[in-house]
Order: C-alpha cells, then structure tokens, then sequence
C-alpha cells in the first residue's frame, strides 16, 4: 500500500493532509465517482436521533469507543472480589474460608474464561461480531447481580457463578478482533484497536477506587450491583451504536464507508474461515504465533497480579485503608489508559512514514514496555517506603501500555484473516497465567504477608525478561504465507471465476495454442502490452444490432457534416463576392 493514499481518502487529514478528489464529480477515487450504494432503511430511532456520537466525527471511532466503554465496565467488575475480600478481612463481615476455597474463588472467573477463547474466535466468524462482544458483556453484567446472593448461600455457588461470567467474557476479546476486521483500514489498525483496549486499564482505573469507595462507604455489595446496572445500560446504547459492517450502517457517510472499503479491499469479500479451513498446523508450527501467545502470557501474569492483589500489596506492606488502596492502586493504570491510545497513534505514525518496518515497530513497543516494566518491579521488589513503591509501580504499568502497540495488535497484522481465531487462543493461554497466579501468589504471602513480596516482584520482573527475549528473537509483523487464501477461496469471490474480467488482469499472447486455432494467453506475463492494447467493449444489446458502428470501437466511421455547407452570398465568401 503507498505511503499516501487511501489513508487520506475520508479527507479527515489521517495521514496529516487533505485529501484532493477535484471537482465534486471529478476524480476516480472521489466519493462522488462511485456508483449509488444501497443504503440501509433507517430504524424508527434513527428518525429522530442519528446513530452517533456528537463528539465524534467518523463513525469507526464511535465503535472504538463505545468498545471502549464495553472493557471498563468488563474489567470494573473484575475489581469487585478484591475489594470485597478486603472488607471481610477487618471483621464486619466473616466468611471462614481456607486458602484452598479462597484461591478457587480468586481463579475460577479464570477457568471459564479459558474455555470460550478458541470457541469465541469462531463465534465471532459465524455471527456479527459486536453482537458477539456486546451479549457477553451484558450477560456477565447480570451475573455480577448475583453475585451477593450467591455470596451469602455458599462458596460453590459463588465459583458456579464466576465460572458463567468467565465464560461469556472470554469471547470478548476474540470478537472484538472480529470487529476490527471489517471496521480498522490498515493503517489504522493500532490506534482503533488500542483505543479499544485501553479500556481494560481504565476499567482498573475506574474500578478500584470505585469499588473502595462503594465498599468502604455503603458495603460490600455495592460494587457489584453497580456494574452490573451500569453494564444492561450500556448494552442498550451498544445495540443502538454497533454495526457488524460499515455497509451495515445506516447513517455513516458515504465518503467513510469508501475509505474503509477501499483501503481493506476484496479481503472481506473472502469466507470467513471454518474448523475445516483453518491452518491448525501453521498456527502451531509458526514462530510469529508462539512470539504473541509468549508475549500475553507475559503480560496477562503481571496484569492479573496488580488487580487481584495490587490493593493487598499496599495494605499490608504499607498499612493503607482500604479507600486509599483503591485509589494509589487505580493510579498506575490511569496512566496506562492515556499511554496505550498514545502508542498506539505513535505506532501508526512510525510505520506510515517508513522509519521502521512493522516487524520492528512490533518488536521495539513491545520489548520496550516489558523492559521497562520489569526494571521497575524489581525497584519495587526491594522498596521499603510508601512513596518509592507507589512511584516505581505506576511507571512500571504505565511504560507497559506501549506493548499493546506490540503483541496485542500484532494478530492482524501476520494473519487479519485469522485474527479473532489467533486471539483466542493467544488470550486462552494467556488466561492460564491468571489461573497459576492466584494459586501461587495465595500460597507465597499466606503467613508472611509483608517479607513475601519482595519474592513476588522478582518473579513478575523476570517473566517479563523471558517475554522479552522470545518476543524480540521470533515475533513478525509481516502477513504470513498460510494466511493468504486457498485457490478455493479465491475462486469463491473471484469474478474471473465468473466470466467475467477484471480491470487488474493482464494477457499477453504467448504463442501456445488455445486450442480454437488462436494462441493462448499468459495471465500477468505482460503488463506493459496489456495496458497499451485496446479492449473491445460490449454495451449489451448494441452490438446484436445489424450494422451498428459502436459495435466495435477500433471500426473506422466516416465523418459526415451535420448540415449542408452555406451557398449564400449575403454573409459568406469574400467581400468582392458578397451581394448587398
């Protein structure tokens, strides 16, 4: 794709010019040039209030965001059992469970949210992935309602419970992939998806000190019936908002629709891949997989390890309330949540100016934020005051936000095809880190909460090290050959297949025989000769007409005038031969 081109075709100065079509009707690639598209009827809302944000100009930006919103209400309520816990710690309220049942309450959100990876990559190809994203959001928002209760019957149905709501959440992230399939044009796959992302670290943000203050000022079970309104609330807006495809929209401009069209091209017109279709065996025998399933493996650990006990950490290292925990704790990540669409905008620009290939500006964003994360964990590690450990924690997260731009947006660039499928099963893995980390971390800081953490730390500094290594030596940014499409597929959108010509096809005559006495032509052997050869071109019924010279182009028509040459001397001739 050249450097300036469909970047600047929605005129919004993306690639940091206008984009100049001519006149209104001027130009090929003008919106104007292009011929009428059926549009979608318009709902009865639509009618009375335009599905957009005022705020927000282009309406792929309105699907980040409200992507956005669906991540902080997902990772708000993840902070809610944290919270919880703490306040059963001071006493008020007693829940006598041993380190066995608390550690399976801490993980079993975890165990559903592993099944449904894989699972929700395919979901995501068979039905409209924001359907897909948006359901499970708010059913897991209801499932939170029941958390109190469940609370209060026993600690099974309180795992049952979890359980549900990681399963329906571990669709999340593969369909969000799906999204983006249809929605990112290519050089701007970064900073949709971060935008998008960044929502996980500022549902932390929000959900920390809004847990605290909730729990700490009403009780325990205000969180969760928060976010558990707050999520069916925002599942009425997603379903007025959200559309599988720009096509599907029925108020986006025709000018955006084009540049999303144009600059994704025929890749969405491929099928979406099945189980049967699937590469299985390129997925497990390809280094630039194994690099992003290492890599958020590396990152789910550390991520899993602040929001479940990043709050524990302050209080019993540092004696901080419960209010405060919640609020130093949301701190780091509040940064995160400016850095990751920052980096991702970064990203972007890096690669459309040429500086650095993909693959490096992967490999650079990643390895820098795992680097710089790890070096502050071990700052952390060996703290020994409040202000020190606080400090070094929240530019550790914070520095991290650049290895979204890394790993997390790298599925759709080695394989756009495969992205949500290739998201499940890297986020799958992932999840198993936070299944071990609970389980470790319980079993680490049980009877020695302060002399424990130092040991928790290193360990977080050095799986980032490992994550680093491995990333930095086997990761890719290029489009993988087992990701192109079968002849099968070609042939199953190929107008070719059809009968008919595309405009990009080139013949040459090779002298072989066609077998009809002719000669046979080469596909793509001669471009040059192609492009300079004239076309026959048909108009449909004309060229059945006996006789009619438009039939062929090259014939030669006789030129005829439109009247009679003037004979008159009044006004022609010459002045001596004019009569008066």
């Amino acid at each position: 794709m050249p450097k300036h081109g469909y970047d600047q075709m929605d005129g919004a100065a993306v690639g940091g010019g206008e984009y100049q079509a001519g006149p209104d009707t001027g130009g090929n690639d003008s919106p104007m040039s292009f011929e009428e598209i059926e549009r979608p009827p318009l709902r009865h809302v639509d009618k009375y209030v335009r599905a957009e944000c005022p705020c927000i100009k282009t309406t792929r930006y309105t699907i980040s965001l409200m992507t956005c919103l669906g991540f902080i209400i997902s990772f708000g309520m993840r902070c809610n059992m944290g919270m919880a816990k703490l306040q059963f710690e001071n006493g008020s309220v007693k829940y006598n469970w041993t380190v066995a049942m608390e550690s399976a309450v801490d993980s079993s959100f975890f165990w559903g949210y592993l099944v449904t990876q894989v699972p929700g990559g395919f979901l995501a190809s068979m039905f409209p992935a924001n359907r897909i994203f948006g359901t499970a959001i708010a059913m897991s928002a209801f499932l939170n309602l029941l958390v109190p209760g469940a609370m209060m019957l026993h600690p099974t149905v309180v795992i049952l419970v979890r359980v549900l709501q990681g399963l329906v959440e571990g669709v999340t992230y593969p369909a969000c992939h799906g999204i983006w399939r249809f929605w990112a044009p290519p050089l701007e796959r970064s900073r949709l998806a971060t935008m998008a992302f960044s929502g996980s670290y500022a549902g932390v943000v929000i959900g920390m000190p809004m847990s605290g203050i909730l729990t700490g000022s009403i009780s325990w079970h205000a969180p969760f019936y928060f976010y558990g309104v707050m999520g069916l609330i925002w599942y009425c807006f997603w379903l007025w908002l959200s559309f599988e495809k720009p096509r599907q929209h029925p108020t986006i401009s025709v000018k955006e629709l084009k540049y999303i069209e144009k600059s994704l091209g025929d890749s969405v017109s491929l099928p979406m891949p099945t189980i049967a279709t699937t590469p299985w065996r390129h997925f497990l025998t390809s280094m630039p997989v194994y690099a992003i399933i290492v890599a958020n493996f590396c990152r789910s650990w550390n991520f899993y390890l602040l929001v479940l006990y990043q709050s524990a950490y302050l209080k019993h290292s540092f004696d901080f309330r419960i209010e405060e925990t919640g609020i130093l704790g949301a701190l780091p990540h509040l940064l995160m949540t400016i850095i990751v669409p920052f980096g991702g905008m970064l990203a972007d620009h890096i690669r459309k100016t040429g500086l650095l290939s993909t693959t490096n500006v992967r490999k650079l964003f990643n390895c820098g934020g795992f680097g710089l994360e790890g070096l502050f964990f071990l700052v952390v590690a060996h703290a020994t005051s409040p202000m020190g450990a606080v400090t070094a924690l929240t530019l550790g997260v914070a520095f991290s936000g650049f290895a979204i731009s890394g790993y997390n947006v790298n599925h759709l660039d080695i394989a756009p095809r495969y992205a949500s499928i290739l998201m499940g099963m890297s986020n799958g893995i992932g999840t198993i880190a936070g299944l071990i980390c609970p389980i470790a971390i319980d079993h680490l800081t049980r009877g020695q909460p302060k002399s424990c953490w130092s040991t928790v730390f290193t360990i977080a500094a050095t799986v980032h090290l490992v994550g680093i290594t491995f990333y930095a030596i086997f990761a890719s940014g290029e489009l993988q050959p087992w990701a192109e499409p079968t002849l099968d597929e070609q042939r199953a959108w190929d107008p070719v297949g059809t009968g008919y010509e595309k405009e990009t096809a080139f013949t040459e005559t090779n002298g072989g025989d066609d077998g009809m006495g002719g000669t046979a032509a080469a596909p793509f052997a001669n471009p040059a000769a192609q492009i300079n050869s004239t076309k026959t071109v048909s108009y449909g019924a004309m060229q059945h007409v006996a006789g009619n010279p438009f039939a062929n182009p090259t014939a030669t028509i006789s030129e005829e005038p439109v009247q009679p040459e003037a004979r008159d001397t009044y006004l022609h001739g010459n002045p001596t031969e004019r009569t008066y």
